[in-house]
């Protein structure tokens, strides 16, 4: 596939850095400086130039490319990317915008604009808050199968019984399989004789309820939902993660320090309970009991001012911090210094757009620990290697780095044995070392 990418911002620089390998990419972007660093750095095409200029555009290879990506940081720049594409190409485009109105009015103009997709940062950030949310201790959730099938990833502390044992004493979960094991900087593939050590992040596949039992059983001590939600930050993300819980049933509460922005938040969102006043304020804290909170999310308008709140909410005894980080060099050090969840928007994003490069029957993927590993839904045509086959034979043709994680068959889960033989039509989410992915790919 001939993939070209407008924009070499992080965006553009993760789907390059994930593309590379396996496609021909193409990068344009106005910056020189940028474009000479993506010249030594990826195995990519680089051009500076005008991304909604067709010049340019032909220059990148415009008449061969089978994607074009509009990932500025302009929403109204991706956009006109996108229409000038389709003036003179037939490929297919995406647009990455941060405003939901935009996304909104996509929607309702039924794939206008030029834009085949269009991805709303915001929105999936606030949407993985909300997923992250629902199980305890979560460090990823995602959703696979139309909601059928969870996937999440844990990290278990030396209090855990998972401690010194084997996965097949923990595999007790009618509905559920260990997937993966992530130990420091090593991915382990989960297998019956994998022994679980302290501070192993463990990935799980399978119903929701199993997934949300085995949160509760090995992971936390807590058996209470989360019901009180504080969100600091009125930014657009901490906005639409607030819709998204009043959307859910939920009035989460919202503390934002500028007044116009807190009056305009409190009139667009009546579930939510707007507190005017800087989040960083003890007094105010104990005195609206923050304290009592379930799980904080900061999304301030920067990485410093996340981390800060985030400290503080934990010193005063909150059970759960979530943070929004832009620089994703920041991500380590949130969870070294206790952060509970880091969001990076912009892996997010990268993750979004890159399943459309994958096999057509990719519907689904999700990378964890920074594309070490990823969690793909496929569904299985005539010719795949999987079907009419027991998993115990087909997997003698995939690398050893693959758990077949869950199955779904006309909206009902199946979980996976050596016996079990998927059929055409079937939608199985699998566990795959990211090294492999293109080996995979090639046989499903």
């Amino acid at each position: 596939m001939y993939v070209l990418v407008v924009g070499a911002g992080e965006v553009g620089k993760m789907i390059a850095s994930n593309l590379e390998d396996s496609h021909d990419v193409a990068m344009v972007d106005r910056d020189p400086d940028i474009v000479d660093d993506l010249t030594y750095t990826y195995d990519v095409l680089a051009i500076e130039g005008d991304g909604t200029d067709l010049e340019v555009l032909h220059e990148a290879g415009l008449e061969k490319a089978d994607l074009v990506v509009a990932c500025t940081d302009n929403d109204e720049t991706n956009i006109v990317v996108c229409g000038t594409v389709k003036t003179d190409s037939d490929a297919f485009t995406i647009a990455r915008v941060r405003n939901r109105t935009l996304l909104d009015t996509w929607q309702g103009s039924q794939g206008g604009f030029g834009v085949n997709f269009m991805v709303c940062t915001d929105l999936l950030v606030a949407q993985t808050i909300f997923r992250i949310s629902g199980f305890p201790q979560a460090q990823d959730v995602e959703m696979f199968a139309g909601g059928l099938i969870r996937m999440a990833e844990f990290e278990i502390d030396a209090e855990s019984p998972l401690v010194d044992q084997r996965v097949s004493e923990a595999d007790e979960y009618d509905s559920m399989t260990f997937a993966g094991v992530f130990r420091g900087d090593e991915m382990i593939v989960a297998r019956g004789e994998t022994v679980f050590c302290a501070g192993d992040r463990i990935v799980v596949i399978g119903s929701p309820e199993s997934v949300k039992a085995f949160a509760l059983d090995a992971v936390s001590d807590t058996t209470s939902p989360t019901e009180d939600v504080v969100i600091v930050g009125g930014s657009e993300i901490g906005f639409q993660a607030a819709r998204e819980f009043e959307a859910h049933g939920f009035e989460p509460r919202l503390i934002e320090r500028e007044h116009d922005r807190a009056r305009e938040i409190a009139e667009a969102l009546p579930d939510t309970f707007v507190m005017e006043n800087d989040a960083t304020d003890r007094e105010f804290l104990a005195r609206e009991h923050i304290d009592e909170a379930d799980i904080v999310v900061a999304a301030l308008d920067s990485d410093e001012k996340n981390l800060l709140v985030s400290l503080l909410a934990q010193r005063v005894g909150v059970d759960r911090t979530v943070a929004i980080i832009e620089n994703t060099q920041y991500t380590d050090l949130f969870e070294t210094v206790g952060i509970d969840v880091a969001i990076n928007p912009r892996e997010e994003t990268a993750e979004e757009i890159i399943r459309f490069t994958r096999t057509n029957q990719t519907e689904k993927i999700a990378m964890l620990e920074h594309d070490r590993a990823e969690v793909i839904e496929v569904e299985l045509g005539e010719d795949s290697a999987l079907t009419g086959r027991p998993i115990a034979e087909s997997m003698d043709d995939l690398p050893d780095c693959v758990v077949i994680g869950a199955i779904s068959r006309g909206g009902d889960l199946i979980t996976p044995r050596g016996t079990t033989e998927p059929q055409p039509g079937d939608h199985v989410v699998l566990f795959v070392d990211a090294t492999v992915l293109d080996e995979v790919s090639a046989v499903l």
